[in-house]
């Protein structure tokens, strides 16, 4: 049985958070790639950066649901996820716009589990970690490719 070892793609490209947004977009169109881990100075992967949130950047800003009582304002969402929201929005760098929970997947894990953490998780890519260490990527277009053999 194949494992994600077997099918993740080992040379990846990574960014720094300083990376800027246009560098981003550049490396998302030339490299053909849809997800970039951010690492720090170490080579520690601390977030993703995907093309949703480049895309999330021209989209409208959603105003926070309040509602009124006794003359008191009562926010239904955090202010901070409006603070979130707008930050991303306006962000120059990766560092602005990056996704720093990151769902990663051990090398020897099975391609069904990969599989399943991609769908659990809505997301198009899996960083392979081994203690820490960053040693390939996995994407969607990986696992369909395992169909064709």
């Amino acid at each position: 049985m194949k494992t994600v070892a077997d099918i993740m793609t080992r040379e990846v490209i990574t960014i720094t958070p300083a990376t800027s947004v246009r560098d981003l977009a550049e490396l998302f169109v030339t490299k053909r790639i849809g997800s970039l881990p951010v690492v720090d100075d170490t080579g520690a992967v601390i977030g993703i950066v995907t093309e949703s949130d480049l895309v999330e950047q021209g989209k409208n800003v959603h105003l926070p649901t309040v509602i009124t009582l006794f003359d008191w304002v009562i926010y239904l969402e955090t202010e901070k996820s409006l603070e979130r929201e707008l930050k991303k929005m306006g962000g120059r760098t990766a560092g602005d716009i990056y996704q720093r929970e990151v769902i990663s997947i051990a090398p020897g894990a099975s391609i069904s589990a990969a599989a399943d953490l991609m769908s659990n998780h809505h997301v198009n890519a899996l960083p392979v970690l081994e203690n820490g260490r960053l040693l390939g990527i996995v994407s969607r277009i990986d696992i369909i490719r395992t169909l064709l053999v």
